[in-house]
């Protein structure tokens, strides 16, 4: 039991600790290299999906047309699915100031792909920037990402989204965004960030109907055809980092759909199929698997320990037993204080409420429950 244990640790502290360091390794001494070209100026269309969203749209879209980008160069789609707010007159408005912003409406809700396959069907620009309505970008984020689009290997290139505040989730992030950095400069990212990307339009295809995550089956579909995935870390985008209570529905969607993709492209779990097969197993596959791992060990670490003091024994075993037990004890009771045990009880906190996510996103994928609208 205390060898179960301790393979069950080993699971998690080469997924959390372990993987970032090697893949930090791998970027630093085996760099890929990049064309870049800034002279490259491509049309491009804004796509951004809308659900009653009112109150971010004069924001949004006044970040797009102040983007550092030729002006008969940009235009800008907004999709709005099924708006029950004043989603579609502030939009009209909008696009009565500006006509490169054009409206597109559906009276019904229909989700996320189909909005994106209306929009594709619209689209006029050589690139497409995927945005969502709520993460205004920085004035120089779409030449930033351009002109790494412009390398022909590029299947896509991801931004970077900055999270304000102080919520653990935000901690969070900051180490994921520091991992998709890495995996960007030593061959490619094994997803995009889904408020800030861009990709050729001949590239894009049109989405399932019922995909969940658009933002991992577009750049994996490209990277199983031998394509590169990059990271533009000045191309960003702001939002805020939300408390745990919001954040978990958010992760359990998230979690569903990586569930769902690789249901939808198993030749990501073949290694020889899978340019990213090893990132993909360490830092997508792995991380479904850590849940599972911390009921393993709370579970093996518990009967290590009362067996040990049963049968009277004194040697390593019920030490180590004991150990085990006793830092989950402590750490749990942490994570249930949360805020109020500082930054670390925060922390311990996000990391349980993640762990618990993936839990949940398993059954509802299982049940076929994780509607696809957001």
């Amino acid at each position: 039991m205390v060898i179960a244990s301790f393979l069950a640790v080993a699971v998690l502290v080469y997924t959390y600790f372990g993987y970032p360091i090697v893949i930090g390794v791998l970027a630093r001494l085996w760099p890929a290299q990049r064309k870049e070209d800034p002279d490259y100026v491509p049309t491009v269309t804004a796509c951004i999906p809308v659900f009653n969203a009112a109150s971010y749209l004069p924001a949004k879209v006044e970040s797009l047309l102040a983007l550092d980008y030729p002006k008969d160069k940009l235009e800008v789609l907004l999709f709005s699915d099924g708006s029950t707010d004043d989603t579609v007159l502030v939009a009209r408005q909008l696009a009565e100031r500006d006509p490169r912003v054009k409206v597109i409406v559906s009276e019904a809700r229909r989700g996320k792909p189909i909005g994106v396959n209306t929009m594709l069907g619209v689209a006029t620009g050589e690139v497409l920037l995927m945005t969502d309505i709520r993460q205004p970008l920085v004035p120089g984020a779409l030449r930033a990402l351009v002109r790494l689009l412009a390398d022909p290997n590029a299947g896509c290139v991801s931004g970077n989204l900055v999270l304000k505040g102080s919520a653990g989730s935000g901690a969070y992030w900051r180490y994921e965004n520091w991992i998709r950095l890495q995996e960007g400069r030593f061959r490619s990212m094994v997803g995009v960030t889904g408020p800030i990307y861009a990709i050729r339009r001949a590239d894009m295809s049109h989405l399932p109907e019922g995909v969940i995550l658009d933002d991992m089956w577009v750049p994996m579909r490209l990277r199983l055809e031998g394509r590169s995935i990059l990271f533009a870390p000045d191309a960003i985008a702001y939002d805020d980092a939300f408390g745990d209570e919001r954040e978990f529905g958010r992760k359990v969607r998230t979690l569903a759909g990586n569930y769902q993709l690789f249901s939808l492209l198993p030749a990501l779990l073949v290694p020889f199929r899978n340019p990213s097969w090893f990132e993909i197993f360490s830092h997508k596959l792995l991380r479904l698997v850590c849940p599972w791992a911390l009921v393993a060990l709370l579970i093996t670490s518990t009967v290590a320990w009362m067996g040990a003091e049963m049968s009277g024994d004194a040697s390593w075993t019920l030490y180590a037993a004991r150990a085990l037990f006793g830092g989950q004890v402590a750490f749990y009771l942490l994570a249930a204080l949360g805020g109020a045990a500082g930054k670390l009880g925060a922390l311990a906190r996000t990391f349980v409420v993640l762990n618990a996510a993936a839990v949940v996103g398993l059954w509802r994928y299982l049940r076929g429950s994780q509607k696809v609208t957001w």
